[in-house]
């Protein structure tokens, strides 16, 4: 039966009315979007978006704009800007709204308490606060443990709640923003700490349904987030296990949006281990776990995958194909359906993946005016991509017999390698550098080479 509390139409939020001043919702849209720059982020903002938070029809920013509108509005949460808390508005969470425990969301198991019980609803702040540090700056599992109770003192009984699963959920968005601006080497071997702890969690008491439901889906982020730095500084056997890792989570939990994810990371992974009929595989399977959440970005994305596959696999018709089907499901344009970690697909993502296929293809001259495209609609935030994307540039170049443009790219590269650590983008370099000692007697070149040379870890 329906709440009597329960409205038929959105209703307005005027606190965040308010917030927009005598500004138009255009130029409005166009503020909110200068602030995603100023944090790395990236949001596809404008005069319509805004007009459906005002009106109601937007209760909850997803995640992505959550921060940049904190980052404009300091001080002040969601619920000052008249936004509706996020776990009565979506997911699991949602369905027993006002639900008094132990209700129909709960599980037998987890309505079952012990003596225990009021201890665990009045867990220590300073054993909250510890793990949170702990995720957050990638600290010791011990000490990630030790706020678990897993000492003598608790062994017997470890609870999660809130607060843990928001301290996991935000060490998925803490290493994301780390790998977009300075990529992957170093940061792994760190963020296996926090994913260790995190797993540590899926075996901890917890009161309510959607708690357990957040902690196993931002365990499975958080392994795919440390699979992908893993995938990034070439240690493929890792990657592979994370990702499984995270597959078989999405699966326990009958999670479909993790799985989706992990099956997109499985399919770019097994493309780059030279594995490209795994890669059309994976890619579909993630296809059609996805079709049921709504995003046509997200479909995009996945098209895009299966269509490097199937250049890897030389296959130029079945790649042709994916790559229209990826452009028309792009230009739907962004929905809130999108998923958070689809921030950084964008139309110079979409324009990058496109010059791996022709690139994969042997296509230099369209792969490279794709590679282009990408570099300069890239967001200057994102140093990693644009050390990608020009690394792709100059790898064309060089195979399209244009030595000096490449010679060119690649000494931006360089520039860019005392904030960006990515081992994939000096495998890169590395190749286009040996492409490229045939035309030594070119200074532009042999410039670039001294330099590379200089650069190159021992």
């Amino acid at each position: 039966m329906a709440s009597p509390h329960a409205s038929s139409s959105p209703r307005p939020n005027l606190a965040f009315r308010q917030l927009r001043g005598p500004r138009s919702p255009g130029e409005f849209a166009a503020a909110v979007r200068r602030a995603a720059r100023e944090i790395g982020e990236h949001v596809s903002c404008d005069a319509r978006y805004i007009g459906r938070v005002e009106s109601g029809e937007i209760r909850c920013p997803n995640y992505a704009y959550e921060r940049v509108f904190r980052h404009m509005f300091p001080g002040r949460e969601p619920a000052d800007m008249g936004f509706a808390p996020r776990e009565t508005v979506r997911g699991r969470g949602a369905r027993k709204k006002g639900s008094a425990p132990p209700g129909p969301s709960e599980s037998p198991a987890e309505s079952r308490t012990s003596s225990g019980a009021a201890e665990s609803s009045t867990e220590s702040s300073e054993e909250s606060d510890v793990l949170r540090r702990a995720f957050m700056t990638s600290g010791t599992a011990a000490v990630a443990a030790a706020s678990l109770g897993a000492g003598p003192r608790g062994a017997h009984r470890r609870h999660a709640g809130e607060t843990e699963a928001a301290a996991v959920e935000q060490a998925v968005r803490h290493i994301r923003l780390l790998d977009d601006r300075h990529g992957a080497d170093g940061l792994y071997r760190r963020a296996a700490r926090p994913l260790k702890a995190a797993y540590e969690l899926l075996d901890a008491e917890t009161r309510r349904r959607s708690v357990a439901d957040r902690l196993h889906s931002g365990a499975g982020e958080l392994a795919i987030s440390v699979g992908w730095l893993a995938h990034d500084s070439g240690r493929f056997a890792d990657a592979r296990s994370h990702y499984a890792e995270a597959l078989a989570t999405a699966r326990v939990a009958g999670d479909p949006a993790l799985e989706t994810h992990a099956f997109c990371n499985m399919a770019f992974l097994a493309r780059d281990a030279a594995r490209p009929r795994e890669a059309i595989r994976a890619a579909q399977a993630a296809q059609r776990a996805g079709r049921q959440l709504g995003s046509a970005r997200l479909m995009s994305l996945l098209t895009l995958r299966e269509a490097g596959g199937w250049a890897r696999l030389g296959d130029r018709p079945a790649a042709e194909e994916a790559l229209v089907r990826a452009r028309t499901l792009f230009d739907r344009g962004a929905a809130e359906a999108d998923p958070e970690w689809m921030t950084f697909f964008g139309e110079a993502e979409l324009e990058g993946l496109e010059a791996q296929c022709w690139s994969a293809l042997g296509d230099w001259r369209r792969a490279a005016d794709h590679a282009e495209r990408a570099v300069a609609l890239q967001d200057p935030h994102f140093a990693r991509n644009i050390a990608l994307y020009t690394a792709q540039l100059a790898g064309d170049l060089a195979r399209g017999g244009t030595p000096d443009a490449a010679a060119a790219s690649g000494e931006k590269v360089l520039g860019l390698l005392d904030q960006v650590q990515s081992a994939r983008i000096r495998t890169m370099l590395s190749s286009t550098a040996r492409m490229l000692r045939r035309h030594v007697s070119n200074p532009v070149v042999s410039g670039f080479l001294a330099r590379h040379e200089a650069v190159r870890p021992a």
